[in-house]
């Protein structure tokens, strides 16, 4: 059987990106979205703003694996980090004055992942 190797540069760069920030603030929780980043493109996450909206409190910090949808509405402020965002929830996020992160974003704000939630 074939290994499969993603040829994504950007997705690639992001990897190694988490993994050093992993190693170099002892945090596990970026060792995990990278892990979880390296699956197939079949098996790589897509989460609705729903399932974000049902698990999270106002001025929680989410990180997505993955693509955020823009199925469902939110009732309160997040912080949402992902590897890709559809346009309609980019919408919905701003509208409720949250904010759309990227991952390079979330670990220079808070390097050792705490109070981040992984969703997906």
């Amino acid at each position: 059987m074939k290994k499969l190797k993603t040829t994504n540069p950007e997705l690639i760069s992001l990897i190694k990106f988490l993994k050093k920030a992993a190693r170099e603030n002892n945090a596990e929780i970026w060792r995990d979205i990278a892990e979880k980043l390296l699956a197939s493109r079949r098996r790589r996450l897509a989460v609705n703003l729903s399932r974000i909206n049902r698990y999270t409190e106002k001025g929680t910090f989410v990180a997505v694996p993955g693509k955020v949808l823009g199925t469902g509405n939110l009732d309160h402020q997040v912080k949402v980090a992902a590897f890709s965002f559809s346009e309609k929830a980019r919408e919905k996020i701003k509208r409720k004055r949250g904010s759309c992160l990227t991952f390079y974003q979330l670990v220079k704000k808070n390097p050792k992942g705490s109070n981040v939630k992984i969703i997906g």
